[in-house]
């Protein structure tokens, strides 16, 4: 019998142990060790090896968040920063697919990728990745996500605003002045915010945990992936007060821009 999965709730509570060895073996990978469960807000992934002591990673996606077509969009835009040699973790592609379904659920299975932390505070990293992400930005603006949603305002304050104003569990007494001050951010944003720029396809989580260094940073994680603009990819990689910010802010500029032009507006 298939688990009941929880829309509303978005629940992953039938994901158990047997359901993901099960899983794996639907598509012939059989585990022969435990699962190491790794960091991830949305998603459940574990890293294990198989019988050829081959170490691989799955991720599991939580049901309701995104649809097929939208997975399927990010797995294609991570195979084509492969083939153009730009360091990217793909899933890998079985039974002539990357996404599978086992029992109501939606997974991949990706390379296990060793790596160090990708360094904040090294200006050399950071203008490798400053480099990389123009060659990125190079490719994602060769076409957009037909799928996967545009960042906007819609999305990231109308929808959030009207769902915290429906809350029930928000305290009668500071509904008034939260709803004042949501008001009052929302104006302000709306103030600055813009849209003459050109949508590419972006990375879209691109901070720290999501990048390795391995004689070069290698990029993960995909799954925030969706259109916007460029400097959505480089503000996460800004750390210190706003005097070094804007240093940093500089250099990554300079050395985006030998791939990649990056618009003023």
């Amino acid at each position: 019998m298939k688990p009941v999965i929880d829309n509303a709730a978005f629940s992953f509570h039938a994901l158990s142990p047997e359901l993901i060895f099960d899983s794996l073996l639907s598509i012939g990978i059989r585990i022969d060790s435990g699962l190491t469960a790794l960091n991830s807000y949305e998603n459940r992934v574990y890293q294990f090896h198989d019988e050829d002591r081959t170490r691989y990673v799955a991720k599991f996606y939580r049901p309701c968040r995104w649809s097929n077509e939208q997975i399927i969009e990010e797995h294609q835009f991570t195979k084509q920063l492969v083939d153009a040699e730009i360091p990217a973790v793909s899933p890998l592609t079985i039974n002539n697919t990357t996404l599978h379904e086992h029992e109501g659920y939606l997974f991949a299975l990706f390379p296990s990728v060793g790596g160090r932390q990708y360094e904040v505070d090294n200006l050399e990293q950071m203008e490798s990745v400053a480099m990389l992400l123009g060659r990125i930005h190079q490719l994602g603006a060769k076409k957009p996500f037909l799928h996967r949603p545009t960042i906007g305002l819609e999305q990231y304050l109308y929808q959030p605003q009207e769902i915290i104003l429906s809350c029930h569990f928000i305290p009668q007494k500071v509904q008034s002045d939260l709803k004042t001050i949501l008001a009052q951010l929302i104006k302000t944003v709306e103030h600055y915010w813009h849209n003459d720029w050109q949508p590419i396809r972006l990375h879209a989580d691109c901070h720290a945990g999501n990048i390795l260094w391995r004689d070069g940073a290698t990029f993960v994680d995909f799954d925030d992936a969706r259109n916007g603009p460029a400097i959505q990819d480089l503000w996460m990689l800004l750390y210190g007060n706003q005097q070094e910010q804007r240093l940093q802010l500089d250099m990554l500029v300079e050395m985006y821009q030998e791939f990649f032009e990056l618009s003023e507006s």
